[in-house]
């Protein structure tokens, strides 16, 4: 009992697996929590994330797992596969790769020619047998001491309107979905998750139902991508986006997802021009501030309301990180960007945030923010009660922004009819995140009684 303890204690408080802290409502002075599992000893979901831990672990906690991970000599620490004890090759950033590489004995040369296989060239190598070209004792030395594949592909399905959502199996049996978008302009977007789930619990995504199960690595991540580039590219064309707006909140598993986003943007390898890879995120203020400070990727804001007591309610992080709280950290950090936008996403809900006076109150919200803005129809699933605002609304809606001289979207829903769309990633099992409380004066719009 002991040892297990150990371990536990060991792997939550070092690994990516880190829950949310309990968020205070200023407004009710109790606690909100976002919903996530609890890892007690009697959790269902405990064994699958304690006892295969693809994690990152500090050097203070090699103890325990000093089997499973390496450290690279300079504090930095690497994830290791959970297949014995061999080197996840894309759980590394360039500069790791290369200083791994050395530590065996080869040339810097050897790690840039291997992550031109990995990620480059139209290889997107999964095994040592497509490294053509590489010395044949390096190839050894990695059969031996490598891992190239973090997920297993599970499924792909094809919505009428030719989206892909593909379904990939996690070493601990968990499933995550990614959706690759085609468009007729010649741009072609992979929608990527970040979590098993999400705890953040927003009232209007399917995603949010699940709960948190775990972060994904970043090789988990950028797996994702290459996976979509190796199995679709020649049926889609080239695929030239990057979304992170699957399943997770990004910025919750910011470390990953900023490694994950370097990688993408090398130009050795997938090179994404870093203004096609875009993070979003539900308002998480000091992951935000440090994602504008540490990565030139796109950012994107899921606004969905122009009020704080609705959105409290459909956003249930808006009790921690106010809308004025939000709205004015991104006026003063873009202060400091060159030629940058926010893209505000906006989620519509017939009668609840799309009359005429959110339209006003969103034009006042945005002001002096460099911004565009997408409105998104809103997508149904199985225990929703929101209803998805008319495109007749949505236009109208759309044209008064437009007036006020805002750049403004319209994006209707893609892959609705195989669940992947946005907001209808993920399998909701039978432990699910609470519905919350419906304020009065929308029951009616919502047809609920409480």
């Amino acid at each position: 009992m002991k040892h297990w303890m150990s371990m536990a204690i060991a792997a939550v408080s070092n690994s990516t697996l880190l829950l949310p802290s309990p968020l205070l409502s200023s407004t009710h002075n109790h606690l909100i929590t976002p919903f996530s599992f609890s890892l007690t000893k009697t959790s269902p979901y405990l064994p699958s994330i304690i006892t295969r831990p693809r994690c990152f672990l500090s050097a203070s906690s090699l103890t325990a797992y000093d089997h499973n991970f390496s450290d690279l000599g300079n504090g930095e620490s690497v994830a290791i596969s959970s297949k014995g004890s061999k080197m996840l090759l894309k759980g590394m950033t360039y500069p790791e790769l290369e200083k791994w590489v050395q530590s065996h004995g080869y040339r810097p040369g050897q790690a840039l020619m291997l992550w031109k296989r990995m990620y480059g060239n139209n290889i997107w190598a999964h095994h040592i047998d497509e490294l053509e070209g590489l010395n044949k004792d390096f190839k050894k030395m990695l059969n031996e001491n490598a891992e190239f594949k973090a997920l297993a592909l599970k499924e792909i399905r094809t919505a009428s309107d030719g989206t892909r959502k593909i379904l990939f199996t996690l070493d601990d049996g968990m499933v995550i979905e990614t959706v690759v978008i085609p468009c007729d302009r010649g741009r072609t977007t992979v929608c990527v998750s970040s979590q098993v789930g999400c705890a953040m619990n927003c009232q209007f995504c399917y995603t949010g139902r699940m709960g948190l199960r775990r972060h994904l690595s970043a090789a988990e991540i950028v797996e994702q991508a290459v996976f979509a580039r190796r199995l679709l590219t020649s049926e889609v064309g080239s695929i030239t986006n990057v979304v992170f707006m699957g399943m997770g909140e990004p910025l919750h598993n910011i470390d990953n997802v900023i490694k994950a986003a370097d990688i993408m943007v090398d130009e050795q390898g997938l090179y994404f021009s870093p203004r096609k890879v875009t993070v979003s995120t539900s308002g998480l203020v000091p992951q935000l501030k440090r994602f504008l400070h540490e990565s030139n990727c796109a950012l994107a804001v899921s606004l969905n309301a122009t009020s704080d007591e609705v959105r409290n309610w459909i956003m249930p992080i808006n009790r921690k990180y106010k809308l004025d709280l939000l709205l004015q950290t991104l006026r003063e950090e873009l202060c400091l960007k060159n030629n940058y936008k926010v893209l505000f996403e906006y989620v519509m809900l017939e009668g609840i945030n799309d009359s005429d006076e959110d339209a006003e109150r969103l034009i006042e919200l945005v002001k002096d923010i460099p911004c565009k803005i997408n409105l998104i129809s809103f997508n149904p699933h199985s225990g929703s009660f929101f209803t998805p605002t008319k495109e007749e609304r949505m236009i109208e809606f759309r044209n008064k922004l437009a007036s006020a001289g805002l750049i403004v979207f319209l994006r209707l829903s893609r892959g609705d009819d195989q669940m992947a769309a946005c907001g209808q990633l993920g399998k909701v099992g039978t432990i699910q995140a609470p519905l919350l409380r419906v304020p009065e004066q929308f029951r009616i719009a919502v047809g609920s009684s409480t």
